[in-house]
């Protein structure tokens, strides 16, 4: 069987944590929060996104106000997206392993209908069997969409020869959930510290995360 890698792409394939950064914080100042910086954002973050919420106010969103932050959340972030790229290597790093027989897939909790056009405008839809963003509501953790998206990519696609590479502590929960094997990139949303609380490989750049998928999952 093929080694295969599944891709998270915002903080991961997809450097935007300054895109993330400035929503949230405009988010956070429709209920007066002050601006955050990029290291207290990282310290904060959880998933599922209430959570995290939750720890910047102190308590719980009521329904009118989660659904204001996410709204104005996700349309400042459609803004200031447009001005990230791809994380360091991204290009070479796609084409070799595909060019080395193995193979690859993208799964985001960024809306499909959005993700879509933004990896095809980095040239990129080719390099993946399948590109996969969330459907349905916001916030939530990513192991259903992973559940979904592994049965979609069919028996060829063997979870022990499987790896997901993301930024997030979800990303590993979720691959150890279905039985993958799972690398996190420090460089994204969460500190480092933050990521090795999991209990799977940390490293610090995707060429290293790319090395290390090959080896654990042969």
């Amino acid at each position: 069987m093929r080694t295969h890698i599944v891709w998270d792409w915002n903080g991961t394939l997809f450097h935007d944590m300054e895109a993330v950064l400035g929503a949230s914080n405009a988010a956070f100042a429709t209920l007066g929060v002050a601006p955050l910086t990029l290291e207290r954002y990282r310290e904060m973050y959880e998933i599922p996104i209430p959570r995290f919420y939750r720890r910047i106010l102190g308590r719980d969103p009521s329904r009118a106000e989660w659904e204001a932050l996410d709204d104005v959340f996700h349309d400042r972030y459609a803004e200031l997206s447009t001005a990230c790229g791809l994380t360091e290597g991204v290009p070479g790093l796609l084409g070799g392993w595909r060019a080395a027989g193995r193979s690859q897939s993208l799964l985001s909790m960024y809306e499909h209908e959005r993700l879509v056009p933004v990896v095809e405008g980095f040239g990129l839809l080719g390099e993946f069997l399948r590109v996969d963003g969330r459907t349905g509501a916001s916030g939530g953790r990513k192991a259903g969409h992973l559940a979904r998206h592994l049965e979609a990519l069919g028996p060829d696609v063997s979870l022990r020869h499987t790896v997901l590479i993301g930024d997030a502590a979800d990303d590993a929960q979720a691959a150890l959930e279905w039985g993958l094997h799972a690398v996190l990139y420090s460089g994204g949303s969460h500190t480092r510290a933050k990521l090795e609380e999991v209990g799977v490989p940390v490293v610090d750049s995707l060429a290293e995360a790319v090395e290390l998928a090959a080896e654990l999952a042969a």
